[in-house]
């Protein structure tokens, strides 16, 4: 016995506004987090390494 293709959920007026200012905020915020410690750190191992 076959299942019923159920149909996607989509966003209306308010609450779809509201969800694409918050996708656009998030998007901004996107890439924010620094490693160049952790490079910095990586690099030093690697030196002794002498890789």
């Amino acid at each position: 016995m076959a299942l019923a293709i159920s149909s996607v959920p989509v966003l209306h007026g308010e609450a779809a506004e509201r969800f694409e200012k918050k996708m656009k905020a998030s998007e901004q915020k996107r890439g924010s987090v620094d490693f160049s410690k952790q490079i910095a750190e990586a690099r030093k191992i690697l030196s002794k390494a002498k890789i």
